[in-house]
């Protein structure tokens, strides 16, 4: 991955430093295609030095659930890297050209850093996305060889636990203490009775599989819900509901999955909530 950004990175400096050099030969100034060439690489250096910082932030935000997290992880990074790549690029420049007897004036102002900013964020967006790819490509690499490994040692079995794969780590949960599963990217999450949340690698449907045994069904295209440990429904008129659990917390569920909300019967005291159900489902398409 770092050598193809950086073969990707390299050319790219090298082909502007010789455009930069021609259009100004063509403006009647110097070609001087050395002092391009040098603005390129020391540009490109920074930018290569500061790549560990780039892989930091993607791969927190493909461990992170949420739009405005990620955004916000991702703003953080840009201004971090932009911060580091002017700084280092500047004294890179200012401590070579002292070296040989001359100065390099950067100019400072803010048109000047509104301007490399500019260039920052976009070669942070072609970076990260390439960092991106990369680390999906990797992560299906890895659950395809994943049936080939040797088979992780088992633990204790028991019809009332099961254990959560988190990495190399184990999580013993109890099914009657989970209240909802949800999906959260690449991961799945489980909320606990006592506030507890773990987020596993997985998807929803390998988990609604495994826990339908224990009355976890899906009750939204991204959420599972313990029936067992539901005591009322809230219906709605658009066909979505709400489920309130024994410790107050509630989660929403769409029309899709009412038959799921219809199947509590007499589990909990709600009378009459099939029967009055069953007309908004019959006016359903």
């Amino acid at each position: 991955m770092f050598a193809a950004i950086a073969a990707v990175a390299l050319a790219t400096g090298i082909v502007n430093a010789f455009s930069g050099a021609q259009d100004a030969a063509w403006r009647g100034d110097s070609y001087d295609i050395g002092r391009r060439l040098f603005w390129e690489m020391s540009s490109i250096a920074i930018i290569l030095l500061l790549l560990p910082l780039l892989v930091l932030a993607v791969r927190r935000m493909r461990r992170t659930s949420g739009f405005a997290s990620r955004a916000a992880i991702g703003a953080i990074a840009l201004l971090g890297f932009s911060a580091l790549h002017i700084t280092g690029m500047v004294w890179v420049r200012k401590l070579a050209l002292w070296l040989a007897g001359g100065a390099y004036d950067f100019r400072f102002s803010l048109a000047t850093v509104l301007y490399e900013f500019r260039k920052d964020a976009v070669a942070v967006l072609l970076i990260a996305g390439t960092i991106w790819l990369f680390e999906s490509r990797r992560e299906l690499k890895t659950a395809a060889a994943a049936p080939f490994a040797p088979p992780a040692p088992q633990q204790p079995s028991s019809p009332d636990v099961i254990w959560l794969r988190d990495g190399t780590s184990r999580i013993r949960v109890v099914p009657r203490d989970i209240l909802w599963v949800a999906s959260a990217g690449n991961y799945i999450e489980y909320s606990l009775a006592d506030g507890t949340r773990h987020l596993i690698r997985g998807t929803l449907a390998a988990a609604e599989s495994e826990l339908a045994r224990f009355s976890i069904v899906r009750v939204h295209r991204t959420k599972l819900a313990n029936l067992d440990r539901v005591c009322g429904v809230d219906l709605n008129p658009s066909g979505d509901f709400e489920l309130a659990f024994d410790n107050g917390q509630k989660l929403g569920g769409s029309r899709r999955y009412r038959p799921a909300v219809a199947s509590l019967g007499g589990r909990i005291e709600a009378a009459g909530i099939a029967a009055a159900d069953q007309p908004m489902i019959d006016k359903q398409p």
